[in-house]
């Protein structure tokens, strides 16, 4: 039997199990992977090649680099590019063209971490986080021009747990997506519309989206934003003139932290937090800061 051949868009080490699944998965064969440029990392600003690249290149696949794939697709090379049975997408970070989605033989897929129509765009771990689900899941879909509108093809659930954060629901979810994935292209599954009555949005999130206030705020809700915003964008209150930032809480008592007073009479126990140019000091040791 011929295998399914595969170009793979994506570009953060969220999307790694899936390339990986693909590569490992005898249905298929990767011919080549999209992903965006190297990019500088950290405080040293030191160039960072994106985790899908590292991981293609450990496999032997082909990689082309692009912060504007519809402007550079007919660059590729055409000894790397073979006109592909599917396009498989996962956190690739950029919208693909009409033009590109017609590319593949078969259809281009879409991994997305929500039970979609619940939170399209650009941040769906963080905001299932901060806004208290109950659960979320991965959903395939089959990609159309406007972003994540597409039909469903397969979703599955995962329960929110109580301490989850982004890296451990986004590595939980990684995996998931990258098993629905593999087992839903090699059927032939009936399509599902999206309900558009039931879709909520979620976008890039910015340093203005972890800005907290314990004033406003419960306990629980700043919790919320720390599990799901540590250490990208970060969360940070205003205190003394500074802003400081939480780096780690918790809604019970713990070693070495200090109690902030938050909305309807809440507590939020503060574990570590960082004051402007300083290094990350446990509660106690801060407790001035605050």
């Amino acid at each position: 039997m011929s295998k399914h051949s595969v170009i793979f868009f994506g570009t953060p080490e969220f999307a790694c199990p899936t390339l990986q699944a693909l590569n490992d998965d005898g249905n298929f064969e990767v011919s080549l992977v999209i992903t965006q440029p190297d990019k500088p990392v950290g405080r040293k600003q030191e160039i960072t090649p994106p985790s899908v690249k590292d991981l293609a290149i450990e496999l032997g696949i082909p990689v082309f680099q692009t912060d504007d794939i519809n402007k550079d697709f007919a660059e590729i090379p055409r000894h790397v590019y073979k006109p592909p049975d599917f396009l498989v997408v996962v956190a690739f970070g950029q919208i693909l063209s009409k033009a590109i989605l017609k590319v593949p033989k078969v259809a281009a897929i879409n991994v997305h971490a929500s039970l979609l129509p619940r939170w399209r765009g650009a941040s769906p771990i963080q905001n299932s986080i901060m806004s208290g689900d109950e659960e979320t899941g991965a959903t395939v879909q089959r990609m159309e021009e406007e972003f994540d509108t597409g039909p469903v093809l397969a979703q599955s659930k995962t329960k929110i747990e109580k301490y989850d954060t982004t890296a451990s629901l986004g590595k939980r979810l990684s995996e998931i997506g990258a098993d629905l994935l593999t087992k839903t292209i090699k059927k032939n599954l009936p399509e599902k519309e999206q309900d558009k009555s039931e879709a909520t949005y979620c976008k890039k999130l910015t340093r203005e989206s972890g800005i907290v206030s314990p004033s406003e705020m419960t306990a629980e809700e700043i919790d919320r934003y720390v599990r799901a915003l540590v250490p990208w964008p970060g969360v940070t209150i205003s205190s003394n003139d500074k802003k400081i930032k939480l780096i780690e809480t918790s809604l019970s008592d713990a070693t070495d932290s200090i109690e902030l007073k938050c909305k309807d009479d809440t507590t939020l126990n503060i574990i570590k937090l960082q004051a402007p140019g300083r290094n990350i000091v446990s509660g106690k040791e801060g407790k001035n800061l605050i």
